[in-house]
């Protein structure tokens, strides 16, 4: 797409929000002046965003809550003006940026059509042609003559998508509403977009689903604090955005109050994960033989028999595998001080991303000694051929005609 022309340049772009502090009209009128300045603080969603957007592409913007995702979305659709810095865009642009933006709640689901789409430039007569289109997309049926103020969240953003991908928009920007419909919604509107982009349409996506930036965008801009700290390929932005959020994940653990100690008989001291024949940073690569070492601590001397059980979570928090000294045979008994177990995978086929491991330890009974949630992490290398959790190399055969 680099010969493609450019449909957005956003040049040193900062945005600042003041946050009042007060919390009264009358303490308002007292703090005027310089005294005010003690009751405002300034808030940068922004700081000196830079980028050029092709057309025919479809970007991924990523980032945790606050980093700035939204506020970019709508400077990038003059909702917003930036506080510093430029923007310049050319096209015809639809935005869905909020639940139920650019409604009027008292008007009824179809004069808010005709309203919306006279704001994104269309006719009355060619709004009424495309009418009987946007109404069969939004499947609100009857309800298109009730009053928008009475819908649900589910039927504000179908008619709001089916308004938008029914004005022929060059530059189409979608935030995280579309987690607001159902399944079945949810599909309908992936296929419309997969068609905008057979069509050679622009696409700016807003998503927490880092499954659909890797599988949709060709491009994924993560910012943190409101800054772009990568610019660049879908699968490593994604791989860049779970390093800053277990990043995060430690820091407030570090940070959290001291639980109030409870006597245990052990303790689960730490954990680590790395493939074999490989350094500890460097990714699983499919096939690779993976090694979980748990380090435990028995505190008591105690002959009871006791169990070591492992579980592996995706990045979404499904479970994909577990297993257990239990089911595996083993009998192990308890000295007391440290120890260290050891758990080798064979062979490993698990799908590209970030897994977490959590650690358990347990009386034969079943009744939990000690656990460590997401005790540690690994990351699995990216396989062009397939996605999902699980991989295997797949194969494929034209068998032909059956006549």
């Amino acid at each position: 797409m680099a010969d493609s022309p450019e449909i957005v340049v956003v040049k040193d772009v900062s945005k600042r929000f003041v946050i009042r502090k007060d919390n009264s009209l009358k303490e308002r009128v007292v703090t005027l002046g310089r005294a005010g300045k003690r009751h405002r603080e300034e808030f940068w969603a922004l700081r000196n965003v830079s980028m050029t957007i092709q057309a025919g592409t479809t970007v991924g913007l990523i980032g945790h809550n606050g980093s700035g995702k939204s506020t970019l979305l709508k400077v990038l659709g003059g909702i917003l003006d930036p506080t510093t810095g430029t923007v310049a865009r050319r096209g015809r642009i639809a935005a869905l940026l909020e639940l139920g933006a650019g409604f009027h709640p008292d008007l009824t689901g179809r004069e808010n059509v005709f309203l919306n789409a006279s704001i994104l430039g269309l006719s009355r007569e060619v709004t009424e042609a495309r009418f009987p289109e946007i109404l069969s997309f939004s499947g609100i049926g009857d309800f298109i003559d009730t009053q928008v103020k009475f819908y649900s969240s589910g039927m504000y953003v179908r008619l709001a998508f089916a308004v938008a991908v029914h004005t022929d928009p060059d530059l189409l920007l979608v935030d995280e509403v579309l987690a607001v419909g159902d399944e079945a919604f949810q599909r309908k509107c992936m296929d419309k977009i997969r068609s905008f982009q057979e069509e050679g349409r622009t696409i700016v996506l807003v998503t927490h689903s880092l499954g659909q930036v890797a599988d949709l965008c060709d491009r994924a801009i993560l910012l943190n604090q409101g800054e772009v700290v990568f610019d660049g390929d879908p699968r490593q932005a994604v791989v860049n955005f779970r390093n800053i959020l277990e990043g995060r994940r430690i820091a407030e653990e570090e940070v959290a109050p001291v639980q109030a100690h409870v006597e245990r008989d052990a303790q689960i001291v730490s954990a680590s994960a790395h493939a074999v024949n490989r350094r500890p940073d460097e990714m699983l690569q499919t096939g690779d033989d993976l090694v979980l070492s748990v380090e435990v601590e028995h505190l008591t001397d105690t002959d009871e028999a006791w169990d070591c059980a492992i579980q592996i979570d995706s990045a979404q928090g499904q479970a994909v595998y577990a297993t257990s000294t239990q089911l595996l045979g083993e009998q192990l008994r308890p000295s007391k001080g440290p120890r260290w177990v050891q758990f080798i995978l064979k062979d490993t086929r698990f799908g590209a991303g970030k897994y977490f491991v959590s650690v358990s330890i347990m009386h034969k009974s079943g009744v939990h000694i000690a656990d460590l949630p997401q005790a540690c992490s690994f990351d699995v290398a990216y396989t062009p051929l397939a996605i999902g959790t699980v991989y295997a190399a797949p194969e494929f055969s034209d068998l032909g005609s059956l006549k």
